[in-house]
């Protein structure tokens, strides 16, 4: 896997980020109803995805490291 797509994020972390995605962008639909909800997208894709590339970039992580992993 190429390392800005590496994982980089903990379960927490992941499911936070969907259930903020889900709630940003349901504001298109309820609520305000702008397209800044759109932003939603982000946390959503990178919570499913279970990599940020600014945590890659900070060089930060919240995924645990497993023993005996080398690196």
């Amino acid at each position: 896997m190429s390392k800005l797509l590496a994982r980089n994020e903990g379960s927490i972390d992941r499911i936070l980020r969907v259930a903020v995605g889900l709630f940003v962008l349901s504001l298109m639909f309820w609520g305000p109803q702008t397209w800044w909800a759109a932003v939603g997208i982000i946390p959503l894709a990178t919570g499913l995805l279970g990599s940020c590339p600014l945590y890659t970039l900070l060089g930060l992580s919240t995924c645990p490291v497993r023993s005996g992993q080398s690196g």
